[in-house]
């Protein structure tokens, strides 16, 4: 459905991005993260034929870029970080506004393509609403529904929870997983719980260059070296600690601060191959300590990200 080829950008001598390449298939949603200035919103504004690559190609929906530009906008809803929204509208009047501007003209058409992106982006009640009274997040809403005014195969979404309050933040990544499976969806952004949350497979994208493709859970099994389990055990820090690495297989040992008389919390690193829970368990129960929880740790995307920005 969307796949770039060797996607170059340079502004003068300053690299954006440089040889970035991908595949995403139709209904996927997929990740771009990245932190601030690493390439992302340049990638989104080739693919949406707003800027040309200084080398490279890609293709929406089987359209070149750079042979169809036409065709591949009108496969695309674009919904850039800066909404571009005419607030002294209402929603219906400006919905009208675009859905003439994407070609929409026949009035029964244009009227069933309105109600239809109302209700998909949960905007009932709100047609006569002008746009500036709005909150953030409902002026969110009115830009999805701009997107998919022409209800097209793929959208981009490039920050789209930016400067949302909580509320508005589930229920704008609410908005998007229902659009799963009906559309290829792009969504670029620097939050990393904005991918695990709401994305299928995450695009890493670094200084210009794509670091890793995958799912978060395959890159976090590729990335572990080593099994990492929680512990809370009551007892002598310093005791607890010297018995668990009498176990067979255990590598490491970590005491987590605050070191407390008490009930302290330790990360175990062992060997993949060998699970040790039982052994750690037993030999804890056995030497007369308390164990209070025992679980494993996972990889969170921070993790995962840090680790792969590092390597580069």
């Amino acid at each position: 459905m969307i796949e770039a080829k060797n996607l170059t950008k340079y502004y003068g001598r300053t690299k954006a991005i440089e040889n970035v390449s991908f595949k995403i298939e139709k209904g996927e949603i997929v990740g771009l993260l990245g932190p601030n200035a690493a390439g992302k919103t340049t990638i989104m504004r080739i693919l949406t034929c707003f800027l040309p690559p200084t080398s490279g190609t890609a293709k929406v929906n089987g359209y070149d870029i750079l042979e169809d530009p036409l065709n591949v906008q009108k496969n695309i809803g674009y919904l850039p970080e800066r909404n571009p929204l005419y607030e002294e509208l209402t929603v219906e009047e400006f919905l009208n506004f675009v859905a003439e501007s994407k070609g929409i003209k026949r009035k029964k058409e244009k009227r069933e393509k309105i109600s239809r992106v109302i209700e998909e982006c949960g905007l009932e009640g709100f047609e006569k609403k002008i746009i500036g009274k709005l909150s953030k997040g409902y002026k969110q809403r009115v830009g999805i529904a701009q997107a998919l005014i022409n209800d097209p195969p793929c959208l981009i979404l490039d920050e789209p929870t930016i400067g949302l309050d909580p509320k508005q933040i589930i229920e704008t990544r609410k908005l998007i997983k229902n659009l799963a499976g009906k559309r290829t969806i792009i969504l670029s952004t620097h939050i990393l719980p904005e991918v695990s949350m709401t994305c299928e497979r995450v695009i890493i994208i670094n200084e210009g260059h794509i670091v890793a493709i995958d799912t978060v859970e395959n890159l976090t099994a590729k990335l572990k070296g080593m099994t990492e389990i929680n512990l809370e055990v009551e007892g002598n820090p310093g005791k607890v600690k010297e018995v668990i690495e009498s176990i067979d297989g255990v590598k490491e040992v970590e005491i987590i601060p605050p070191v407390k008389d008490g009930i302290n919390k330790y990360i175990v690193r062992s060997l993949k191959e060998k699970d040790v829970r039982k052994d750690i368990s037993e030999k804890l129960v056995n030497s007369g300590f308390g164990l209070y929880e025992i679980s494993l740790r996972e990889m969170s995307l921070e993790d995962i990200f840090l680790k792969l920005v590092r390597e580069e």
